[in-house]
């Protein structure tokens, strides 16, 4: 490592943040594939986070923002540059009347979890979505109809000059799978709006949901979720690959779920270049017979 690396590592240590060292990233994405990073930065609160960003900003060094990493493949080459992960950081969950308060760094089935406690209705098919609040936000994550956005009141970020930023709902554009948070910017808290419901009719909704995760989702194994956004509302992307003869297709330790087609599982210490080889397969399949491009909702991350 430069200089640059050295003098981040001795910030660090004097302001008592916890970072990693050549870290693998397997360890810290739910596809158990990737890399090594050369620093993983893990700040405790909103005040590391702030005196992280203080560190790096000056240095002509990639850096890249994680939540749990649940929408990511990593390359097996790894990340040449600094990632700053919410895994260890705040998760506070606070209600107050018709709101609740929340740090993205918090996983979204316990926001989820804790939302229903208290019988609050329009979260339910949302408890089993991987991930933190922040990465559910910017990919505006969403399952079975229902989308994160829906009830999001405000959403504050931290930019690389170490200030706060506060955008309400109508602030954002918030599509299928998609968001317009400025890329620079690390999401730190956000509220949502509050609405009682039935207890036994979100019992039931949050049950429905369930049962049909577990029908249609290879739980079993380790993925990113849903490899390719569907190509309109009323066509799916898993219905197209499953339509090409492309269940159950295997490179190497990757597998395409004979239970879901839009699911790619490592069934068998995959590398990055099967998950790649099958995604690559499966673009040009659908382009040959349905004449339809796949787009990817997972980010791949690699060797920059």
């Amino acid at each position: 490592m430069n200089k640059e690396y050295t003098d981040i590592k001795q910030e660090l240590i004097f302001h008592q943040i916890k970072y990693l060292e050549n870290e693998s990233m397997k360890k810290h994405t739910t596809f158990g594939v990737g890399g090594r990073a050369d620093l993983f930065i893990l700040p405790k609160d909103l005040l590391e986070i702030k005196a992280t960003i203080d560190i790096i900003k000056n240095k002509n060094i990639n850096y890249y923002f994680f939540g749990s990493g649940s929408n990511i493949l990593v390359d097996d080459n790894g990340l040449r540059g600094i990632i700053i992960s919410l895994k260890k950081s705040s998760k506070k969950i606070i209600f107050d009347n018709d709101k609740v308060f929340v740090d993205c760094g918090a996983m979204l089935g316990t926001l989820v979890k804790k939302i229903n406690q208290h019988n609050i209705t329009g979260f339910e098919s949302l408890g089993g979505v991987p991930g933190t609040v922040g990465g559910a936000l910017i990919m505006n994550a969403g399952a079975f109809g229902a989308e994160i956005s829906n009830y999001l009141i405000s959403v504050s970020t931290i930019n690389m000059e170490g200030k706060i930023k506060t955008y309400k709902n109508n602030d954002i554009d918030f599509a299928y799978r998609s968001s317009s948070f400025p890329k620079n910017e690390l999401l730190v808290s956000a509220v949502f709006k509050c609405n009682k419901g039935n207890k036994n009719t979100i019992k039931n909704k949050k049950m429905d949901a369930s049962k049909l995760r577990k029908k249609n989702q290879p739980l079993k194994y380790r993925s990113a979720g849903s490899i390719f956004k569907n190509p309109s509302q009323d066509l799916a992307a898993g219905y197209l690959i499953d339509k090409a003869g492309l269940k159950g297709k295997r490179i190497g330790g990757a597998q395409i779920s004979e239970k879901h087609a839009n699911f790619i599982i490592n069934i068998d210490n995959a590398s990055s270049n099967d998950v790649i080889s099958l995604i690559e397969l499966v673009k040009k399949e659908i382009k040959l017979k349905f004449n339809i491009k796949l787009e990817l909702e997972i980010k791949i991350l690699g060797v920059a």
